[in-house]
């Protein structure tokens, strides 16, 4: 793959990713996979003393040459990173606040031909990039988690996002063994968690009417649409049964969707009892160490050895 990077991605151009926690480490591993030299800003020194073996564990799952783990030095600070990067992506928590402070300090330590790109799996760009002077090299890249299995990312134009900058990440991203497609209004939650909360808030709303209880629902997901969704998307079935019976099965169903504008109470509660899910051993669904081992096991089995074809 690294005889196909662009050539501002070459060695003599390194990378930059702020966060090494779980995202930010694994899209480490796949730039440095592909060839590039990366960076990574990790403030936290007990996340920085863990990131060589996390990145080893990655580089294991994908049968990939673990000497090149060797291109990834973790630093506490932006500062210490090369001042000649191509590429800056952060990967931080899902806070705008905290986003803007680093694209603030990225646009004065990055050279100016320099992509700034955000992981951001929700918010929009526009919002993020209020900081930067420069506006038209913001992009997003919505990875999907794990990266290095889930291959798809989201390259959201927002509407000071450049030709040029869109061009040169879309090609960046698929140099690197990703699958990009383009997102062509910087709207909240992109493509695919439009969708993906679109199934959530209804999920929710069947078990909050006492339809069916939380692994029904789990189980009809995955035992029926879901397991035809990772080869035929939903415009394509319907294209295939047929828009008539889209447009009749519409007619009766829609009417009667949840249609909450707000969380609803089910998920509002749960949060405020502290039931938060796998970490604290219930949410939805209750869970123990065991099932959430097996839980883990089934995703790393499942989506471990799929790649992705490229755009």
């Amino acid at each position: 793959m690294a005889d196909t990077l662009p050539v501002d991605l070459l060695a003599s151009r390194p990378a930059l990713v702020v966060g090494g926690g779980r995202m930010g480490l694994a899209i480490a591993q796949i730039l440095a996979a592909a060839g590039v030299a990366v960076t990574v800003v990790e403030p936290s020194a007990a996340m920085r003393e863990s990131a060589h073996e996390r990145l080893i564990r990655i580089f294991r799952l994908q049968a990939q040459p673990e000497e090149r783990a060797a291109l990834v030095q973790v630093v506490a600070d932006a500062g210490e990173a090369p001042s000649d990067v191509a590429i800056a992506i952060e990967a931080a928590p899902e806070n705008v606040e905290l986003k803007r402070s680093i694209f603030g300090r990225l646009d004065e330590l990055c050279p100016a031909d320099a992509i700034l790109a955000t992981n951001t799996s929700v918010i929009p760009v526009h919002r993020i990039a209020a900081r930067v002077r420069d506006k038209s090299r913001m992009v997003g890249t919505h990875f999907w988690n794990p990266p290095y299995a889930v291959r798809l990312v989201e390259v959201v134009r927002s509407e000071d996002t450049s030709d040029e900058t869109m061009e040169r990440t879309i090609a960046i991203m698929a140099a690197v063994g990703q699958q990009p497609v383009r997102v062509n209004k910087d709207i909240p939650g992109f493509i695919g968690n439009r969708l993906q909360h679109a199934l959530k808030r209804e999920a929710i709303a069947l078990v909050q009417a006492g339809v069916c209880d939380a692994e029904t629902v789990d189980t009809v997901v995955k035992a029926s649409f879901g397991a035809r969704l990772g080869v035929m998307g939903p415009l394509e079935q319907s294209d295939l049964v047929g828009l008539n019976l889209t447009l009749a099965i519409h007619e009766v169903i829609l009417p009667d969707l949840d249609t909450s504008r707000a969380p609803q109470k089910l998920l509002v509660d749960l949060v405020a009892a502290g039931h938060t899910g796998v970490a604290t051993g219930q949410g939805f669904r209750s869970w123990t160490s065991e099932t959430r081992a097996e839980l883990q096991t089934r995703l790393d089995r499942t989506l471990g050895g799929k790649k992705g074809t490229k755009s």
